[in-house]
């Protein structure tokens, strides 16, 4: 449920019932907007406008809630009646979101299906703006004993270094791993590079004795296993 309010109406003119903090209070956080989830977080508005209106033009800035993961002070800031106190509640609130996820993921994690390696990682890897190659290194049991993010930018078979990979994996005592990706176009669909880097890193573990499980290509909330698409 969103409240919509005019701008000139302050909070304190919401009927009581209908106030994001007593609504939270009576009904549980989950029922909230993520406007009302914002207009919490901000306290207040300013004198032109309501702190529900001042959350609304926050969702409208970003587009869409996730971009607020990677927004930085200086754009919140670029919102209209968002100072630097109020930048720094957001930026707060949001590294807390991001470490409680965080330490629900870092628990033992058992990996047995792609759609399982999806899921843990898309949370984070859906909405990077940038590609990033990660390794899950797993046990003997397929739980995830650690998650590495191991560059950062194109995916090219000359800069994915095996030795990084596996270099790790031996220190993990690692059983096997897993390779993921993100497409930040949106479209998982797997590039000549991507098969090719696959193919070398399987030689590699191979050689190790530490096999590559999948390669997981991340999408926009999709993703595209090699694996399965018979690469592998």
């Amino acid at each position: 449920m969103t409240v919509n309010t005019p701008p000139s109406l302050m909070i304190r003119d919401v009927h009581i019932a209908d106030r994001p903090r007593e609504r939270l209070i009576r009904q549980g956080a989950e029922s909230l907007s993520n406007q009302e989830l914002l207009a919490i977080l901000l306290r207040t508005g300013t004198k032109q406008e309501s702190v529900l209106h001042l959350a609304n033009r926050v969702l409208g800035f970003f587009e869409q809630i996730q971009e607020l993961k990677n927004a930085t002070m200086e754009e919140m800031m670029t919102v209209k009646g968002i100072g630097q106190a109020k930048a720094v509640q957001l930026l707060a609130a949001v590294e807390l979101g991001k470490r409680l996820s965080q330490q629900k993921t870092n628990e033992k994690f058992t990996i047995r299906s792609p759609k399982d390696a999806a899921t843990y990682l898309m949370p984070e890897m859906a909405s990077l703006t940038q590609e990033h190659f990660v390794t899950l290194f797993l046990n003997v049991k397929n739980q995830i004993l650690h998650k590495q993010t191991i560059f950062i930018g194109s995916l090219n078979a000359s800069i994915v270094h095996p030795r990084e990979i596996f270099r790790e994996a031996v220190k993990r005592s690692a059983a096997s791993i897993i390779c993921a990706h993100n497409h930040p176009s949106g479209n998982p669909s797997p590039s000549t590079e991507d098969i090719d880097v696959t193919k070398r890193l399987m030689e590699a573990g191979r050689l190790m004795g530490i096999e590559l499980l999948d390669h997981v290509i991340i999408g926009d909330h999709q993703f595209i296993s090699l694996k399965e698409k018979g690469y592998m």
